[in-house]
């Protein structure tokens, strides 16, 4: 089974590149599902197919999908909505203010993720390319896991039990909506999808992210962030994809600044993210519109390379013992940042990872939670925390 995130700043043709994928990959003999959890969907379009929430054959061994964010809204958010429903009208909100303040920015987002675990459940594919949104979106979806992780393992048990303890009290003196089971009930489940499909795109041998991008500065600048900002998290970046390369045979003298630029950006490209495989597709003579166009595409881009396969070996987390003095060195890969860009901290059983407006909680493992935190640097595209048994106290000094 394997899972692969495409990804992109807005514009550069992940859409384009997830869809040919998915038809290279059926053209192998493997059976796939690409699926969209870009809001903004626009995976039929590519296809040039009328797609819904349900997979619909496109190709020979080949579905695709886009989210209904309603359908999914309503399996996984309904007991909370009507609670918060009667908050708000307890509180005398008009009901159509109310009913914008019961969505939360990002649920259609959050929902569309719960759907790869779906399908990879269901044993009916080998393959799910996921059309994720543009970057900036896709850095904060992937990051929700581990945020409410932290909030259900350390806040809703409290939550839950002191609602339990209050509840009664508050139905006497107040006429305030209060949540029942079946509310938290609902978080919990949803959580558990959460779960579920965290510990799937964090596994490296199940899935990869392959970043689109076009041969241009801001574009080559914004992808190295995210790939910072995907290792911080945990998810394996195995590819880079350079779209839209201007062909060698355009020969006019008006696009030589352009083939220039380009050919600067490639081997900046290339020398950046070694040794992480670039490919290249050029930049087509129209729209890569329908089955037929979206094949040569993926003909191309995939002509030396199985996109099934896992193109790097690296790992974004790994724990490493010195055998000579001991101690332990937890490095978790922050490529293309200084010591300057990352602040470390201790906080009982877990390492705070910080890096600009993102924190990663992670979770220490049992072999490092009784162990000193001696030294944190940033070395040769990681962060490397040292671990060290504590000094006895009739040890000090010896």
């Amino acid at each position: 089974m394997r899972v692969l995130l495409v990804t992109g700043k807005g514009g550069v043709g992940k859409t384009t590149t997830a869809a040919a994928t998915a038809l290279r990959l059926a053209a192998d003999g493997r059976s796939v599902v690409v699926t969209s959890a870009d809001p903004a969907h626009s995976l039929g379009d590519s296809f040039d197919a009328e797609l819904g929430p349900v997979p619909t054959e496109v190709a020979p061994g080949c579905a695709a999908q886009q989210i209904d964010a309603r359908e999914r809204f309503e399996e996984h958010w309904a007991e909370i909505r009507d609670w918060l429903l009667q908050v708000f009208d307890w509180a005398g909100v008009e009901s159509v203010e109310a009913e914008e303040l019961a969505v939360l920015p990002g649920l259609d987002e959050l929902f569309a993720l719960t759907e790869i675990e779906s399908l990879c459940a269901s044993g009916d594919y080998d393959v799910v390319v996921v059309d994720c949104g543009p970057t900036a979106e896709t850095i904060r979806l992937l990051s929700l896991p581990d945020v409410i992780g932290w909030y259900m393992d350390r806040l809703f048990p409290a939550t839950r039990k002191l609602h339990r303890m209050v509840a009664p009290v508050l139905s006497r003196v107040s006429r305030l909506p209060v949540a029942d089971d079946a509310v938290f009930s609902a978080g919990q489940r949803l959580y558990e999808r959460l779960d579920a499909v965290h510990r799937i795109l964090a596994d490296p041998e199940i899935t990869s992210a392959r970043l689109v991008v076009n041969p241009e500065r801001m574009v080559v600048a914004e992808a190295r962030r995210t790939f910072t900002q995907l290792s911080l998290f945990g998810y394996q970046v195995d590819a880079v994809i350079v779209n839209r390369v201007l062909p060698e045979a355009v020969s006019d003298p008006w696009f030589d600044r352009w083939r220039e630029s380009h050919a600067e950006h490639l081997d900046e490209i290339c020398s950046d993210f070694a040794p992480v495989p670039v490919l290249r597709s050029q930049l087509a003579p129209c729209d890569v519109v329908g089955v037929d166009a979206l094949r040569v595409v993926g003909e191309e881009l995939w002509s030396e390379l199985d996109p099934f396969d896992r193109l790097s070996m690296r790992r974004p987390l790994q724990l490493r013992r010195d055998d000579v003095d001991g101690t332990f060195e937890l490095s978790v890969e922050l490529p293309f940042v200084d010591r300057s860009d990352v602040d470390v901290a201790r906080s009982g059983d877990e390492l705070l990872i910080t890096l600009g407006a993102s924190r990663r909680s992670l979770a220490l493992p049992e072999s490092l939670r009784r162990r000193n935190v001696i030294s944190a640097a940033v070395s040769d595209g990681a962060l490397r925390v040292r671990f060290a048994e504590p000094v006895e106290r009739g040890k000090m000094g010896a």
